[in-house]
């Protein structure tokens, strides 16, 4: 264990017993699953739902389906730090169960939307609540011993991708069979499971904290054993999030462009979109686990290394099967990366911070969710969408950059 590690270890001894955190793991595991499923099986027809509470015009469409994709988004990124640091006072288990039940209350009530205005005010309303990644990798990462926290954070962080795998296709079968508002009752009704899960099965031992005793801003700064790597794993984590989703919105029209119009776009987009999840789902826990031998900060290094060389000859694919190998490839990046940074903040935080570290962590990924897109759609539109392959692989560059300056002192400990 580097010196680092110790530091941040030496602030919160490990006593939880590893029966507990097991089932935790377990727990929170279908908790992330059913959230993320949740949240992503909503996203194919929401544009689709919009249409049909009113008669708009195609510009019209466009704007009130980016505000609803993006409203969760922005609020989530001002509201996190204000959840976190209720999270370190009152507990994180309380915070679970105050996003699941928002989380879901919101996504019912959506089915009884009349008017876009009331999907937008509500997707505003659950950006509010949201906070069950965070708090879930918050608590997990106070209960596991540091030598274990990159294997056990990367097992949890397959609940949350194989849920975002799985969510469209479910979310596509639901709406084709049911209707788009019997689908926003049945997914409200999975995360109100999610709720009672967290209730029954996620123990946490917490002694509420006086406000007085609350430490401000500075002072978890102050407590910080290693504040510029926790803020630079901040950004790291922003400009992921945005690496990753730059490719969204032109990934089904790029695919459509190399297929040169296919009947079979519609298939082969879903494909070549879910393909990173899969490799993701098996490749996080083992390498979580070599991380914890070797060193996180080599195995985020690696993926960014990784990144870079696959996003290049995606610019340049002449069908679909090389899209989809080197996007197959790429998710083996993916679980290089996210489980890595929220391995190396475990590690270097100290128990009555770790929410509010957390919680920080979550604004600026959502802030990477959010610019993410934005910046894909203005430089395809620029540059075309193979540019859109050549800016991320430079976007990755300079975290890259970034991050080999952060982890300079881990790398030298170990």
């Amino acid at each position: 264990m580097s010196e680092t590690e110790q530091s941040a270890d030496s602030e919160a001894p490990f006593t939880v017993p590893k029966k507990i955190w097991h089932r935790n793991l377990i727990a929170l595991w279908v908790g992330l699953f059913l959230t993320s499923m949740g949240f992503s099986e909503l996203m194919p027809f929401l544009s689709l739902y919009i249409e049909t509470l009113g008669n708009y015009t195609h510009s019209e469409l466009s704007l009130y389906s980016g505000l609803a994709f993006s409203a969760s988004f922005i609020v989530a990124a001002v509201v996190s730090p204000l959840w976190g640091s209720l999270a370190d006072r009152y507990g994180r288990r309380l915070m679970l169960l105050r996003a699941s039940l928002g989380m879901a209350i919101c996504v019912l009530l959506m089915g009884f939307a009349t008017n876009v205005w009331m999907i937008i005010g509500l997707r505003f309303i659950q950006g509010i609540f949201s906070g069950y990644m965070p708090n879930s990798n918050a608590l997990l990462a106070i209960q596991v011993p540091k030598k274990e926290s990159g294997k056990a954070l990367g097992i949890l962080s397959t609940g949350g991708v194989s849920g975002a795998l799985f969510g469209p296709f479910l979310g596509g079968i639901l709406a084709s069979v049911f209707s788009y508002r019997v689908t926003f009752f049945i997914t409200g009704s999975l995360m109100l499971v999610v709720f009672f899960v967290t209730l029954f099965f996620v123990k946490e031992k917490f002694q509420p904290v006086a406000k007085e005793d609350n430490l401000h801003t500075k002072e978890v700064i102050h407590v910080l054993p290693h504040p510029k790597l926790i803020f630079g794993m901040f950004v790291t984590t922003m400009i992921i999030q945005a690496s990753n989703n730059s490719i969204s919105p032109i990934l089904s029209l790029y695919v459509k462009q190399i297929m040169h119009g296919s009947p079979t776009v519609t298939f082969f987009s879903g494909v070549v979109a879910a393909v990173p999840g899969i490799s993701t789902l098996v490749a996080a826990p083992r390498l979580g686990a070599i991380g914890d031998r070797i060193g996180s900060e080599k195995i985020m290094i690696f993926g960014f290394i990784l990144a870079i060389f696959l996003y290049v000859p995606m610019a340049f694919v002449t069908n679909v099967w090389e899209l989809m190998i080197l996007r197959f490839l790429l998710g083996v990046s993916n679980a290089c990366m996210l489980p890595a940074v929220q391995a190396i903040i475990a590690k270097n935080t100290p128990a009555q911070v770790t929410g509010r570290i957390f919680s920080w962590n979550q604004s600026f990924q959502a802030v990477g969710n959010f610019s993410g897109p934005m910046i894909g759609s203005v430089v395809s539109s620029i540059f075309g969408y193979s540019g859109v392959f050549i800016s991320t692989s430079i976007l990755v560059f300079l975290n890259l950059c970034l991050v080999l300056n952060d982890t300079k002192a881990i790398r030298q400990a170990h």
